[in-house]
């Protein structure tokens, strides 16, 4: 995986920003996106030490933002060979009747506009090369809707859905895409979704061993380092203590 340049949105925290340090370790020279700029700033200093790195701060659902922060790459970092699609946020659980619109629009915005805004501005370029290789990070979510996930699991059906469509268009052009779509992760995700309320965030990994994001990032980094003619398509990955989106085993 030597020279090759991986593009990680939602790079400050997370799966982000494990799948970042583990491809630092394995060479792999990056460009880091997310909207704090001191995170960003953080995560350069430590990985530089491993590999070349850059980092954009701009906001994913911004269209503007987006392809203004691509095109002001440098020469040196504007060949992207991996392109992960990490960024997304939860925001809210509550029935459609009683939905937040302003939870609606920041989950549909980040979670499906924005991984089409980033996916536009990178793949013509690996489509002119027929090389690359796309990871969309979806969720169980996007497999099964559950009480109160409504607008959140849809949008992560949307990433299902777009997943296919692009293995499905960019089939032709040799670029492989393949989607991780993760159970239970212990990461700041909850505390989003909770707005910001440390307390309940925490309750949601109580009793039981949830998904790590070093667990996630081993997986995506299996996934990318197959051998060439290998794209694999599709994962669902759960803690042993999950069964599905609502079964879920916790200890008294």
């Amino acid at each position: 995986m030597n020279h090759k340049t991986a593009f990680i949105t939602g790079a400050t925290s997370g799966i982000g920003k494990a799948t970042a340090q583990l491809f630092a370790q394995n060479k792999i020279r990056l460009i880091l996106c997310g909207r704090r700029g001191d995170r960003l700033d953080q995560l350069k200093e430590e990985l530089s030490q491993l590999t070349e790195v850059t980092t954009l701060q701009f906001d994913v659902s911004n269209r503007e933002e987006v392809f203004k922060a691509i095109a002001s790459l440098p020469n040196e970092f504007k060949k992207i060979d991996i392109l992960i699609n990490n960024a997304g946020n939860a925001h809210g659980l509550s029935t459609v009747q009683d939905g937040n619109m302003d939870d609606w629009d920041a989950m549909i915005d980040i979670n499906v506009k924005g991984l089409l805004y980033v996916s536009r501005a990178i793949l013509p370029q690996m489509v002119e090369r027929n090389d690359g290789f796309v990871v969309n990070i979806g969720s169980i979510a996007g497999k099964e809707v559950y009480p109160n996930g409504n607008v959140y699991c849809a949008s992560k059906y949307a990433v299902n859905a777009l997943n296919k469509a692009m293995r499905i268009d960019l089939n032709q052009h040799n670029i492989r895409v393949s989607a991780i779509h993760p159970g239970a992760v212990e990461t700041e995700f909850s505390e989003v979704r909770f707005k910001g309320d440390k307390e309940k965030a925490k309750n949601v990994y109580k009793g039981f061993k949830a998904l790590q994001p070093e667990d996630i990032a081993d997986i995506i980094y299996f996934v990318i380092s197959r051998p060439y003619h290998v794209n694999i398509e599709d994962l669902i990955v759960y803690p042993t203590a999950q069964a599905s989106a609502t079964i879920l085993k916790k200890e008294v």
